[in-house]
């Protein structure tokens, strides 16, 4: 198993912690109980971290530098809208701190030379519904003294802000630092392995360590960021900057010259970041390139897992959703497109440039057409759309039809009113009543002619099975089927001409 010195140092941080706890109670790590455990895990809720200033941020005479000019703790960042670490210790570190004494004391169990009780036991296992048949019934929730961590989102760069923090940079080996992490998505750690045979520029190429697995593998770049570590490399070896295959690619820019490491990458991103005023790292560089290689289209996820390196695909998959910045783009998208149309004046929509229709109320209707489901014609020719004053029509038994009302609704509804030499009886049509095709789908048959999307053979099948020669005609006795009919005016024509109001 590959560590690089940055885990290796978060796992010393967290035992030397541990062991100053004990120490201060007098107990010895092979003696120590679950109660110290408990009052361990307690106390790293409740304590401040202890600080510890830099010797860049010392006076002359020992005393600590004011930290009036720096952020204050666990207040957002304004670029980056990140709270800056607290006071307390955070929940991730309490939970990573759990984790590595648990597996620590796991060890010693197993190898016989610690207590014969691990202090951090796992949690209680408790039965639960399957979810699969597959699963087993019980689950396993991790330590028992472990605390919830609140999921968070990956938070990644901005085009713009990136632009920003590329802009500010001073040299070119810290340009082709940033082309490559935020184009091939590798660990911070992971690209400080490359060696000078490493990257490939013809190829767009670049080899470095997985963490982790200690596998070598060749990551696809920008091209970008190998005319920066062109122009680096230049500038580096006229300097003076050992030069071999098998040397480091990435070196410090003063004598003596040493390979660059984590915490000097570190350093430099700061330097940027008191420019900007902004509190980035060097993982959100992961991030942002995670991000883009995820919601590329034309790129599998599996692709993506591939570069990132990650074992399972469910890790890949946090960076699908869309994120702060691009939720926040869309909604303000919305209100605009919302103020916009209410803005807008009101129209009459497309195709409603027709006579006007009665209302109940007896007046012209100059509005948009209703469904046809609305309208409904009763045996006796009159409507049956308005109940008590409501609709568009008069109501039944209020009197005749309107002309308009009857052509519109004969000329688009097919009606089969019981009585008549052609009429079918109840056995063929239920109720004897009435047979015909109602609603949203018949509207388009005003402008595009109902012989041209409804023969009359089809319209006969449509209607539950009724052969043509049984269909009566919509306009008397005699009269053409419509499938007969080729244009809607012929329609209107022999519709006035039934009802006498032509």
């Amino acid at each position: 198993m590959f560590a690089v010195a940055t885990t290796v140092r978060s796992y010393g941080m967290d035992l030397l912690r541990w062991w100053r706890f004990l120490s201060s109670w007098g107990v010895a790590w092979d003696r120590a109980t679950r109660v110290e455990a408990r009052d361990f895990t307690r106390w790293m809720q409740i304590a401040p971290k202890p600080t510890r200033v830099h010797w860049r941020h010392r006076v002359p005479d020992g005393a600590a530098r004011s930290r009036e000019s720096r952020p204050l703790a666990g207040v957002p960042n304004p670029v980056t809208g990140r709270a800056g670490p607290g006071l307390l210790y955070s929940a991730s570190t309490q939970a990573h701190s759990e984790t590595v004494l648990r597996s620590f004391y796991a060890f010693h169990l197993e190898e016989g030379t610690g207590p014969i009780l691990n202090p951090f036991p796992t949690a209680r296992e408790r039965r639960r519904r399957p979810v699969a048949a597959s699963r087993s019934t019980r689950q396993s929730a991790g330590g028992r003294y472990r605390p919830s961590v609140p999921r968070r989102l990956p938070r990644r760069m901005p085009d713009g802000r990136f632009n920003e923090l590329f802009a500010a940079l001073r040299y070119n080996r810290d340009r082709a630092l940033l082309a490559f992490w935020v184009s091939n998505g590798a660990r911070a750690s992971e690209l400080l392995t490359s060696r000078q045979r490493d990257p490939l520029p013809g190829e767009q190429l670049l080899g470095v360590v997985r963490k982790g697995t200690g596998a070598f593998q060749q990551l696809p770049s920008s091209p970008d960021a190998f005319v920066w570590l062109r122009l680096y490399q230049e500038e580096s070896w006229r300097a003076g900057v050992p030069r071999g295959a098998g040397m480091a690619l990435w070196w410090t820019l003063r004598r003596p010259f040493r390979p660059l490491t984590y915490h000097a990458a570190r350093a430099m991103l700061n330097r940027a970041n008191a420019l900007l005023g902004a509190n980035w790292t060097l993982h959100d560089l992961r991030h942002t390139a995670a991000y883009r290689m995820a919601r590329d289209p034309m790129l599998a996820l599996t692709d993506v897992q591939w570069v990132l390196g990650h074992a399972h695909l469910t890790t890949t998959q946090i960076y699908v959703p869309a994120g702060r910045d691009e939720v926040v783009e869309a909604v303000r998208a919305h209100h605009e497109r919302q103020a916009h149309q209410a803005r807008m004046p009101l129209s009459r929509p497309p195709g409603t440039g027709r006579r006007p229709s009665m209302t109940c109320s007896g007046e012209a209707d100059e509005g948009p057409r209703p469904g046809y489901d609305q309208f409904r014609a009763s045996p006796d020719g009159r409507a049956a759309a308005c109940p008590a004053g409501r609709g568009r029509h008069a109501a039944a038994g209020s009197g005749p039809v309107p002309g308009s009302v009857r052509r519109d609704a004969m000329a688009h509804d097919v009606l089969v009113r019981g009585g008549g030499d052609r009429t079918p009886g109840p056995a063929a049509v239920p109720g004897g009543e009435e047979v015909r095709t109602v609603g949203p789908q018949n509207r388009s048959t005003r402008d595009h002619g109902l012989a041209g999307r409804f023969p009359g053979r089809e319209l006969a099948g449509a209607m539950g099975g009724i052969s043509s020669s049984r269909v009566s005609s919509p306009l008397g006795p005699g009269g053409p089927h419509l499938g007969e009919l080729s244009r809607p005016s012929e329609v209107a024509d022999r519709a006035d001409r039934a009802v006498g109001t032509g």
